[in-house]
């Protein structure tokens, strides 16, 4: 297994570039920038915001911030991946033609896209464009750097049709009903939500719900409770001026220490840290 990591002093711009035999992903599931994740070989399943979807080779798959997502399939493990984490303040130019075209990306929280063979061979020099530049580590290599990926989003936005993407392709009937309890958890988050209680709710056994849930997102039932209500607080602690203990209540934990303890396992830092105007 061989690649690159990369990432700037502020947070706001990072690289990763890795050929894999095994399956492993960051322990951050979500960002305050935008992901790009390019597939330059092999297969996976990708589970962003309440569905799993099946990437192919020469896909590439562009989230918002905040947006919950994960690889989830073990079974396919081998694979070549690059994945870039960029700030929106690199992607908005004084020039107006230019945000014009990246619009698509400001209005939906991710986008799957399919290219021609022909524009996978410039998806691809740009990409290994990418990569180069971080290798080499010239002078101005990390602005050189956010100009191809520019040039990567701009040629993505192209392909954007006014009507939206095509549905995702959902690998079978089991990854949509845990669709359903994934929706479902979404916008009841801030409620009591058990196992038990919501296998009841979908007429399922806790157990059935306990094993495909973990199949088709990646994440344990907990797990993901957990990284809905911690992004969901984030979002809070970036945004407004809510006390901590106002923002756990909302969030939907029963005590404040128990949030502070899930908060800085799920994102590495305490709730105070995001409230400092962290980008």
């Amino acid at each position: 297994m061989g690649g690159i990591h990369f990432e700037n002093a502020q947070g706001t711009f990072s690289v990763s570039h890795r050929k894999a035999l095994s399956h492993h992903m960051p322990s951050s599931h979500f960002h305050s920038t935008y992901e790009i994740f390019y597939l330059m070989s092999g297969k996976r399943e990708f589970f962003i915001k309440d569905r799993t979807t099946v990437v192919s080779e020469g896909d590439v798959i562009i989230i918002a911030p905040n947006i919950l997502h994960r690889t989830t399939n073990t079974a396919m493990p081998k694979h070549e991946r690059l994945v870039v984490n960029i700030h929106e303040r690199h992607m908005v130019s004084m020039n107006a033609s230019c945000n014009e075209i990246l619009q698509p990306l400001f209005e939906r929280e991710y986008l799957i896209i399919k290219c021609s063979p022909y524009d996978r061979l410039s998806i691809e020099a740009l990409s290994q464009g990418i990569i180069q530049e971080i290798e080499d580590q010239k002078p101005g290599f990390e602005m050189y750097a956010q100009t191809l990926v520019l040039q990567l989003l701009i040629m993505c936005c192209r392909h954007v049709k006014p009507t939206g993407s095509e549905p995702a392709e959902s690998p079978s009937p089991m990854h949509e009903r845990i669709s359903e309890v994934v929706r479902y958890i979404n916008s009841h988050y801030m409620q009591e939500l058990s196992l038990h209680g919501v296998a009841d709710k979908f007429y399922v056994s806790p157990y059935y719900l306990s094993r495909f849930f973990k199949e088709a997102t990646g994440f344990t039932f907990v797990e993901y409770v957990n990284s809905v209500r911690i992004k969901e607080a984030k979002k809070l602690l970036e945004q407004s001026s809510m006390k901590v203990r106002l923002i756990s209540k909302k969030a939907g934990f029963g005590s404040v220490t128990h949030f502070g303890r899930v908060f800085k396992s799920v994102t590495g830092h305490t709730p105070l840290y995001y409230r400092k105007g962290r980008t």
